[in-house]
């Protein structure tokens, strides 16, 4: 814990929080940027992908109701707050890697025939198996694999909160599986 004089205690910034947030969070930063920045390192291990990472916990913090209730757990919060943002922007970055070293080359050699044919039906069977399901479902599908949207991009287009589109990408990838015969079902 800092003990420095312009670091006060948590009830200090709790009080200052109802009287001026900014301030507040002014001191809530310069109290718990170093060590966050720290754990984001770590899991990251990219200094700017780790500064980004911190950034968005505090735009969080700022959004969060609670972040100044004097009985809220700040300290924990943005612990806790970083280390999932960081692990589910590696566990992103993996999928995306994944995915596009699934990618054809940029100028594939033509498909023969029967490869058309196969990529045809493979087409046709995955969109029966989309339209089956929700447009709820449909849509976050179609803003995190055909846009390539984070999660967080995705709430702000689906005017979502971070936690339904996260269920409902869990829910629509469920479903999909259910859907499709086993040999077609992606590794989303």
């Amino acid at each position: 814990m800092n003990t420095r004089s312009d670091s006060p205690r948590d009830p200090e910034v709790a009080a200052l929080g109802q009287r001026d947030r900014q301030g507040a969070m002014t001191l809530v930063v310069r109290r718990h940027e170093a060590r966050l920045l720290r754990r984001a390192r770590g899991i990251l291990k990219d200094d700017d992908l780790a500064r980004d990472a911190v950034q968005e916990v505090f735009i969080r913090a700022w959004r969060e109701p609670r972040f100044f209730d004097p009985t809220f757990h700040r300290a924990a919060w943005l612990y806790r707050v970083t280390t999932n943002l960081c692990f589910n922007r590696v566990r992103d970055r993996r999928r995306r890697e994944d995915i596009l070293a699934t990618r054809p080359p940029k100028e594939p050699s033509p498909p023969s025939q029967a490869d058309a044919v196969q990529q045809t039906q493979r087409a046709r069977v995955f969109a029966t198996a989309l339209a089956q399901l929700t447009e709820d479902h449909r849509a976050v599908l179609h803003e995190r694999y055909v846009h390539d949207r984070s999660y967080q991009e995705i709430a702000d287009v689906l005017g979502l909160k971070l936690g339904t589109v996260m269920s409902r990408l869990a829910r629509a990838r469920a479903a999909l599986a259910t859907v499709l015969p086993h040999a077609l079902v992606p590794d989303l």
